[in-house]
């Protein structure tokens, strides 16, 4: 409740980054005078810093419901275990069997097991496996709008000029495709993992397998929300004259930077807490799956 209550000063500050950085756009393209580009652009910066702190309240929002999930999670398994399937007319034997369930958990999700160990180190390998392939979607959905763009002026007549007209339509389509087309790998990961894990070593490397994504995707985020923004604002200040300002060597590498935090920030750093829910969602409606290919080996 605590955090519902800030629910709009969140969606306020998340919205002060896209606005600005239109804003931005359009004065430049609209040929507006510099002193006006001079002063949206500080403006920018503050938006993507507001933007960085709101996705770190979405990630501590994803951290809290993947603590309940797991919760339900160990829960629905001694359930199974336990063949309880109506707690609404529970008995006391049935109680009893319930609470043993629930005592022997703990020896079952030991760090000693060897199924728990793997299924640890492959959720703590999870996010930077997800995140490598979103990034990398980004930089090819990329490249192939900068060769739609470099089309267009070879063919379109004045384009270069400024009195030809681009055509939109064909730039709005790539990005449309690649977005949907490119993200099916990292979709792939975040939906077959879970369950080739669960079906051959057991819901018990499941478990491990969420608390290490968990406790690495969280940091990970924090590092490319903030890390992103940071390099993103970084090209800002060198391209408001300090450091040599524009065309300097410095500025080139702040380029650089800012396309690498452009997927961070945007990208891979909020999909992680989508990723996380999502691990814990799949690992809790395939749980009867799970027992039954455990019971099976």
């Amino acid at each position: 409740m605590g955090m519902l209550s800030v629910a709009g000063l969140v969606l306020t500050m998340d919205g002060v980054g896209p606005i600005v950085d239109n804003a931005g756009g359009i004065a430049e393209m609209s040929g507006a005078p510099p002193e006006v580009r001079d002063r949206l652009d500080p403006l920018d910066a503050l938006g993507n810093t507001t933007k960085a702190l709101t996705k770190g309240y979405a990630m501590g929002s994803a951290a809290l419901a993947s603590l309940l999930l797991f919760q339900a999670f160990v829960l629905e398994v001694a359930r199974y275990q336990a063949k309880l399937f109506d707690l609404t007319a529970i008995t006391a034997g049935q109680a009893s069997l319930l609470a043993s369930e629930l005592t022997s958990l703990g020896t079952k999700l030991a760090l000693n097991q060897p199924a728990v160990v793997i299924g640890a180190l492959v959720g703590a390998m999870l996010p930077f496996v997800f995140s490598g392939t979103a990034i990398s979607a980004v930089g090819n959905g990329a490249y192939k709008m900068v060769e739609e763009v470099r089309r267009q002026f070879r063919e379109i007549p004045g384009l270069r000029e400024g009195t030809g007209k681009p055509d939109y339509a064909i730039a709005v389509d790539i990005s449309t495709k690649a977005a949907l087309r490119l993200m099916v790998a990292p979709g792939l990961i975040a939906v077959v993992t879970p369950l080739a894990i669960g079906i051959i070593l057991g819901w018990t490397a499941v478990g491990a397998l969420v608390i290490g994504a968990t406790v690495s995707a969280i940091p990970l985020a924090i590092m490319m929300m903030w890390g992103g923004a940071a390099l993103d604002n970084a090209k800002k200040y060198v391209e408001g004259g300090k450091l040599g300002g524009k065309g300097t060597l410095t500025h080139a590498a702040t380029v650089v930077g800012d396309t690498v935090g452009d997927p961070w920030k945007d990208t891979a750093g909020p999909s992680l807490h989508i990723l996380i829910k999502l691990l814990n969602t799949i690992s809790l409606v395939f749980i009867p799956l799970f027992l039954v290919s455990l019971i099976a080996l």
